[in-house]
């Protein structure tokens, strides 16, 4: 006759069967976690084909290289935000000029105007090739005509902006098709 195993864990107390059974269930988690698929969101950034990925990363200048990491890290971390036109704060959304004067602004602590066209304008070193632009250069775009759209370059061929309604904050190749044929200039506010 075979023992009664349920009768033999019942016995022990409480505290005793929560230890036993307690690596079981440890193991059953890890196993389920390796198994199972992550939550999938929509990508903000597919992985580069940029020409420009290769190129070395470089600040405007060696005495605003502290500036221009906190305008990167700033524009990085808002990637995600969803966009909203007129929207300038992380909890309102974005449009793409509200995002670059926010990113500025609390970076940096400059203050830019309302609009793409407006910024465009600004004082500041033109950077008619892509190839030359810096880590925190302003990147305007040309749509229908005139200057209808800014970014903030980080490096490597990508620029964060707030492209459209109902979409999100996100990370693009400077030099994919759509961007490289609107691309105007950059704009060098740092020095």
């Amino acid at each position: 006759m075979r023992p009664d195993r349920s009768a033999t864990c019942h016995s022990l107390p409480a505290s005793g069967r929560v230890l036993r059974i307690l690596p079981l269930l440890a193991m059953l988690l890890l196993m389920t976690a390796c198994a199972s698929s992550p939550h999938r969101r929509e990508p903000t950034y597919r992985a580069s084909h940029s020409s420009m990925a290769d190129l070395p990363a470089r600040a405007p200048s060696a005495a605003t290289a502290g500036e221009a990491n906190d305008i990167l890290f700033r524009a990085i971390g808002l990637v995600g935000t969803p966009y909203r036109w007129g929207g300038n704060t992380p909890a309102s959304g974005f449009d793409c000029s509200g995002l670059v004067d926010y990113i500025y602004r609390t970076a940096a602590g400059i203050s830019l105007p309302r609009t793409s066209r407006d910024m465009s304008v600004m004082e500041g070193r033109k950077i008619r090739r892509m190839t030359q632009l810096a880590s925190g250069d302003l990147v305007f775009f040309d749509i229908s005509g005139s200057i209808s759209h800014v970014g903030v370059y980080v490096g490597k061929g990508r620029f964060v902006h707030a492209p459209n309604s109902g979409g999100t904050v996100r990370l693009d190749d400077i030099d994919g098709p759509y961007w490289r044929s609107h691309f105007a200039y950059g704009k060098r506010l740092l020095n």
